[in-house]
């Protein structure tokens, strides 16, 4: 049997155990890494189907940037699009002292424009698997993103053993249209609804079924879609770091015949699970499917080839079809089971000082369909926040700052709201400074009845502690006697499940206004985020 692992737009650093191993400890100093990006259009066929995609030096996904925990990143990226801004983000990174580097079109940058070029520059301050992301419009789904590489420094390990072969498997959703056809739908009157993805892509590769379509739109023969293969030695052990930057898909993901061992999640170690030693033989399916939402979607797969089986080799079985895509249960369970490692335990502070219950909603604003919390839909000023907070502009955004709860004693979360009216802001979230802030996702229905949607939640700028999960209504006065205060595992994403609740919590101790949003793309672009500001009297002048 094995184990299903759900990755949606977190990261989980994984073991696969097949016999006995040793320790590879890689000794560097810290080092400057430069790197200058062309971000450009280009003609690729990911699934086989050409379209024109966003690419970094003519590649997507883009390269790997490698370092070691404390090392310098210099990314010069240079906009040669023609009609598109750029901005990257760094996610995971968590920009102490550096928050104009966190990569985020209306908060601490305004976007590179065509032509122009942006340095970034930062310290990758802790180990693990990170990645990196369009932050601009729903831009990411065009194909800007990768993975950043952390390890250790010298004189620390990890608290696992693998052989010296370390892989990374990404998973992402494919769209056939344009950014700009995507963003168009997202934001009309009235409203037209993307639909499902055409592909899975496992490490940019997928095969779509091109039916009566000419081989000058769609060719199966085409080498950008063979299939992913990933070569393994029996006998040896290895660490692979898969991530999931899908635009809208929650994703499982399985190796056939084999049980995952998950060692870290979001750049922190966890307890790990049990492995299983698989037959040898010959090669085996990887697969991800569609989770959260009833799957239009035909599964991702990949080639798990067993060296000295040739890497393209079909595996003889039929690939396995991953957990059922409404089990919400068996997906809050996984969330539970993930602790912190024993060695590795970072304790949260007892208490709180303040907590703040959002209420995840479907909305409208004058006929658009938007995503709002505690019946707020928030908008980015064409002013980035941290620019103006810094030079004391006030008329840029809202100074009332949002609702910090909702009525949770009458409201009915299974659904459809009696009143689907919402309210526009640009206002954030006011911190102290170095405070203990609690927040709790609330789920409810959508505007769609019987239906409430999985939200994987990012917390720029900051890891939480993930306290609890729950079915249902979050009751104020005897779920937070369930909060897991002896070893929660730190975070910066976290999903929010159907008609569920997330309970977080996390010390504001990072001077700057930092993005809490829906990392599922058409979300966030339709209003599914709120800031926080603590200290950001703190933060130096923007660069030049």
């Amino acid at each position: 049997m094995f184990e299903l692992l759900q990755c949606r737009k977190s990261l989980m650093i994984i073991f696969l155990a097949l016999k006995f191993f040793f320790m590879f400890i890689s000794l560097s100093e810290a080092r400057v890494h430069n790197y200058t990006w062309d971000i450009t259009y280009q003609y690729k066929s990911q699934d086989c189907y050409k379209k024109l995609a966003i690419t970094i030096n003519g590649m997507t996904p883009g390269p790997v940037i490698s370092a070691t925990e404390g090392d310098t990143i210099i990314v010069n990226v240079v906009n040669k699009l023609f009609m598109e801004n750029v901005a990257i983000h760094w996610h995971g990174i968590r920009q102490i002292g550096t928050p104009w580097m966190d990569g985020t079109d209306g908060v601490s940058q305004c976007a590179t424009i065509p032509g122009d070029t942006f340095t970034y520059q930062f310290v990758v301050d802790k180990a693990g698997t990170h990645m990196y992301h369009s932050h601009y419009g729903v831009q990411k789904e065009s194909g800007l993103y990768w993975l950043i590489k952390v390890t250790v420094p010298a004189g620390k390990s990890d608290p696992f053993k693998y052989d010296d072969d370390d892989h990374s498997i990404v998973l992402t959703d494919w769209y056939h249209s344009s950014s700009y056809e995507e963003a168009t739908k997202l934001t009309s009157v009235p409203f037209v609804w993307i639909g499902e993805p055409q592909s899975l892509l496992v490490n940019g590769r997928g095969k779509y079924d091109c039916g009566n379509l000419t081989t000058n739109v769609c060719d199966l023969t085409n080498p950008e879609c063979v299939p992913y293969s990933l070569t393994v030695v029996p006998g040896k052990t290895y660490r692979l770091r898969i991530a999931s930057l899908t635009s809208l898909s929650a994703l499982s993901f399985q190796i056939e015949g084999h049980n995952l061992t998950v060692v870290e999640a979001d750049g922190q170690y966890v307890e790990p699970f049990v492995i299983k030693k698989p037959d040898s033989s010959r090669n085996y399916w990887m697969s991800t499917n569609v989770v959260g939402r009833k799957p239009q979607t035909p599964p991702g797969l990949a080639i798990f080839n067993y060296n000295p089986n040739h890497f393209n080799k079909i595996p003889p079985t039929i690939p396995p079809p991953g957990p059922a895509w409404n089990d919400t249960k068996s997906r809050i369970n996984q969330s539970l089971a993930i602790k912190a490692h024993r060695v590795f335990i970072q304790s949260p502070p007892s208490t709180s000082d303040k907590v703040i219950l959002l209420l995840n909603t479907q909305n409208t604003i004058q006929g658009r369909t938007r995503w709002s919390l505690n019946n707020v839909s928030h908008t980015l000023p064409h002013t980035p926040y941290l620019i103006a907070q810094r030079k004391n502009w006030t008329d840029v955004f809202d100074q009332t700052p949002p609702p910090e709860s909702y009525d949770f004693q009458n409201y009915d979360i299974y659904n459809v709201p009696g009143n689907t009216n919402s309210t526009s802001s640009t206002s954030f979230y006011r911190l102290e400074f170095n405070s203990t802030v609690d927040v709790i996702l609330q789920n409810s229905n959508t505007m769609n009845v019987n239906n409430s949607e999985t939200h994987p939640w990012h917390l720029h700028g900051h890891d939480f502690w993930v306290l609890g999960y729950g079915d249902g209504k979050f009751n104020m006065s005897s779920d937070v006697k369930w909060y897991n205060l002896v070893d929660p595992i730190m975070k910066n994403t976290v999903p929010l499940h159907p008609y569920g609740w997330t309970a977080l919590r996390f010390r504001a101790d990072n001077p700057g206004i930092w993005l809490f949003h829906c990392h599922i793309e058409a979300h966030f672009l339709m209003g599914m985020l709120v800031l926080f500001e603590s200290g950001s009297e703190m933060v130096g002048e923007p660069p030049q």
